[in-house]
């Protein structure tokens, strides 16, 4: 602290240039490598992150669900289990029910008339015709599903939570069939039709290539990677255990996530928090450094402080590691800026002139004061030279 009072007294510039050139710098090397930085306060607390959260879906996933199977446990035909189903679905902005209702619409246009001439032109007629039963009273609760009516009848889509609150009662085989299920990384969609059970839809949604290795590299890095989702323990823990994260929580309303955030915040921890979609913007602004994916929804981007463009997770390495890249510079900054000023006003004010004969020169000191700003200016320069962690390195990054 004696030496910062000694630099703003004898060289206010230099001390005003140590950290907004190393911010402005870093700012643009983080954009080059497709990290949008929304401020220097973001960047300065990223370098102090202990626990990063990550969503499931479309964060840890690739985002593209898709459904593997459909099987019905009632008297009703496969394909009116399906139109029953995405009708229901077409009104979400889910990425499973857009997956549900893709396989519906492939089930009925292209797999049944996969041999028929003239596919092209059916399908089209067939999607303009308004192949989906008309819907009321739609609605969609976060973190359990969706209800409508449909023929004036209710219709439930979603998880256990939904038709448990419903008192829908669910047979033992599709309970034997949703437990294969999710011990195999999928997510069971259980469907009812005027309160009695009638079939699941499988779905699956495949993890990036790179998330086991970006989270073994964040533990090389002494961070902390906890996986917060909405879906059931079973598929939250098969996804997880499938990346390398032990830390789970499951079931976790989008507000609870928040709650997760703050509740690790109590002792002072620094908390990062990764996610793509509408349910994951109050988390990304609970949290002390939001990072939103870049082809996330627009809200959870707004939302956060570093948005990854690329959509890759290696860039989260990318932003921790720049931000510790960047103090670290600014360190070296105000130590450039101190050694001038420590030494040279001693010389300046003739400490050392009774005894040695030394002193310093007003033009010479002048080109001191000038060299001080210049070499801090010049270190922060440094910075453009950064060179992101490869994924082939990540794995031998040690703990700073």
């Amino acid at each position: 602290m004696f030496s910062i009072s000694v630099v703003v007294i004898a060289c206010p510039c230099a001390l005003g240039l140590a950290t907004p050139t190393a911010i402005m710098v870093a700012t643009g090397v983080g954009a080059n490598h497709g990290v949008l930085i929304k401020g220097g306060d973001a960047l300065e607390r990223a370098q102090s992150i202990r626990y990063v959260i990550f969503d499931k879906t479309g964060t840890l996933t690739q985002g593209k669900a898709s459904v593997t199977t459909a099987k019905v446990f009632s008297r009703m035909e496969l394909g009116d289990f399906l139109t029953l189903v995405a009708s229901a679905e077409a009104s979400s902005e889910h990425p499973v029910a857009k997956a549900i209702v893709d396989h519906a619409y492939h089930y009925h246009f292209f797999d049944k008339q996969s041999t028929a001439k003239g596919t092209e032109k059916q399908t089209k007629e067939g999607k303009l015709s308004g192949w989906l039963l008309e819907v009321t009273d739609f609605c969609a609760i976060p973190g359990r599903g969706v209800h409508c009516l449909i023929n004036q009848k209710r219709v439930l889509v979603g998880n256990r939570n939904l038709l448990m609150e419903n008192k829908i009662t669910i047979r033992n085989e599709a309970e034997s069939f949703l437990v294969g299920l999710e011990l195999n990384a999928k997510t069971g969609i259980l469907v009812a039709y005027d309160g009695i059970f009638i079939g699941v839809i499988a779905v699956a949604d495949p993890l990036k290539r790179e998330a086991s290795v970006v989270i073994e590299g964040l533990k090389k890095m002494g961070v902390h990677p906890i996986m917060v989702t909405g879906d059931n323990w079973r598929t939250a823990q098969a996804v997880a255990k499938e990346v390398g994260i032990e830390d789970v929580r499951a079931e976790v309303m989008p507000a609870g996530k928040a709650e997760v955030i703050r509740s690790l915040q109590k002792d002072g921890s620094v908390v990062g928090m990764v996610g793509d979609g509408i349910n994951d913007s109050p988390a990304l602004v609970a949290a002390d450094v939001g990072m939103a994916i870049g082809a996330g929804t627009d809200i959870a981007i707004e939302a956060a402080d570093y948005v990854l463009m690329r959509n890759s997770l290696e860039d989260v390495i990318t932003a921790i590691d720049l931000s510790r890249k960047t103090f670290s510079r600014i360190r070296w900054n105000y130590f450039f800026a101190m050694a001038y000023n420590l030494i040279a006003i001693p010389v300046a004010a003739g400490v050392f002139f009774p005894f040695t004969g030394l002193k310093l020169p007003p033009w010479l000191a002048g080109a001191c004061m000038a060299l001080s700003s210049v070499s801090v200016v010049c270190s922060s320069l440094l910075l453009r030279s950064y060179r992101k962690p490869r994924l082939t390195t990540i794995l031998e990054i040690t703990i700073e």
